[in-house]
């Protein structure tokens, strides 16, 4: 991955796990070596993210917020599936990921498991399209383990 070959290839990079396992430690390394190296690269908290493009759609602006996105060479989208998709957010994220499909690299940083994803996006057709671009050809990443944050607190805590 530190290659960064997946952004040459315009392949996809989920990486999944349980809450603390560390998903947007790599995510977020990854980006920042993609940028020392020239790409241009976004990072959205996924919940954020469709927020925002719904206030621009009420604005006018979704169009120009869907192109800046889409130039983005990678786009990290991470806690993907945290919040419940809306109707507004599914079709958002449907835009996101056809102007990006075979075009551009997208990592996603998720809880859930990529088999939960369908049910996750809720709307069938929306989920199909959505999971039909990017699942067959990304790249996975699961990590196992406890709670980085857990451990953490328990060494912090040796001289309570």
């Amino acid at each position: 991955m530190a290659s960064l070959d997946f952004i040459r290839d315009k392949k996809d990079l989920f990486i999944t796990g349980s809450t603390g396992t560390g998903k947007s430690y790599p995510a977020t390394a990854l980006g920042y070596h993609a940028c020392q190296n020239g790409y241009k690269v976004m990072y959205a908290s996924t919940s954020k993210l469709l927020g925002q493009l719904k206030v621009a759609k009420g604005k006018g602006t979704i169009l120009q917020d869907l192109k800046k996105i889409e130039r983005q060479e990678l786009l990290i989208l991470d806690d993907f599936g945290l919040q419940p998709f809306d109707t507004q957010g599914r079709s958002a994220l449907l835009d996101i990921i056809e102007d990006r499909h075979e075009k551009r690299s997208t990592i996603i940083t998720s809880q859930i498991p990529v088999k939960g994803w369908y049910d996750m996006i809720g709307e069938k057709t929306i989920a199909d399209a959505v999971l039909d671009r990017i699942v067959h050809q990304s790249l996975r990443v699961e990590l196992f383990g406890e709670s980085l944050r857990k451990r953490k607190q328990v060494s912090g805590n040796q001289y309570v």
